[in-house]
């Protein structure tokens, strides 16, 4: 294991002060103001994009896709647990990775709080991932997660939802990822899809997304858009080059060694 600063893959900020200008506490408040109007601007563009999201056509799934739960099979209806909704979020843990993917782990500490508040809207979650129950489970524990998590292990759902790739897929160069042929570092990728389930138990495909969409459940990511540093990414390789498991900060230690879940841009460092 490789031991590493806590503050590794940080920019040093040093001359952040030197870029913006001291101004009195009047000149702020009519500073904030002009950002204020921008922000509010910024809320109602959002409130109305989900609106449009909100009003997408839905896709009928008569495919009965099966899966390996925690005490047995489960088919796609039985995770929506009692609710009408259902979230599905795209884990990367491939059926051959000891762990899984660091940036997904970091979207997945958000989780379990949210469980509740959710429920109450009646919204299921649950994660999906190739990888073997089993590897799931263990995974699961370290991280001392409660969310539902399910083995997709020998069905379609991640092809047909494109976030897992064939050998030959790869092989020609681009994938069919976030709506379009593009080059991808991976055999797995993230992405959230979300279903609806009728009064008559027939299911709806309602919604995915992929790539910095799946932020909209990072927290984290909205408190560091906030500080002066923001985010502190664009140094690095990759933007979530910094992120490590929670039990794993200030390590660099994963089980990959060749971390699959990585783009060929990272550091060496890391």
């Amino acid at each position: 294991m490789v031991i590493m600063s806590t503050n590794a893959n940080m920019s040093e900020g040093k001359n952040l002060e030197q870029e913006h200008s001291v101004v009195s506490r009047e000149e702020w408040i009519a500073a904030r103001r002009k950002l204020l109007k921008r922000e509010k601007e910024s809320t109602r563009q959002r409130d109305q994009v989900s609106a449009e999201r909100r009003k997408l056509p839905w896709v009928k799934v008569d495919q009965r896709y099966v899966f390996d739960a925690p005490g047995g099979k489960a088919t796609l209806a039985d995770l929506f647990a009692g609710h009408h909704q259902l979230v599905v979020y795209h884990f990367m843990f491939g059926p051959d990775w000891q762990e899984g993917c660091p940036s997904c782990s970091f979207v997945s500490d958000h989780i379990d709080g949210a469980l509740p508040h959710l429920a109450a809207r009646d919204v299921a979650l649950a994660a999906v991932s190739r990888a073997p129950l089993a590897k799931i489970e263990g995974f699961k524990k370290r991280m001392g997660w409660r969310f539902k998590w399910v083995s997709s292990h020998g069905s379609d759902f991640n092809a047909d939802f494109q976030v897992s790739f064939s050998q030959e897929e790869l092989a020609q160069g681009k994938v069919n990822y976030n709506y379009t042929m593009q080059e991808f570092p991976s055999a797995e990728a993230p992405g959230l899809s979300v279903f609806f389930k009728d009064a008559a138990g027939d299911i709806f495909h309602t919604y995915s997304s992929y790539g910095r969409g799946v932020e909209e459940l990072v927290g984290t990511y909205r408190i560091l858009d906030l500080v002066p540093k923001g985010r502190d990414e664009d140094h690095l390789g990759f933007a979530m080059e910094w992120v490590r498991y929670h039990d794993r900060y200030g390590t660099n230690e994963f089980a990959d060694a060749g971390k699959p879940y990585w783009p060929e841009t990272a550091s060496r460092s890391s």
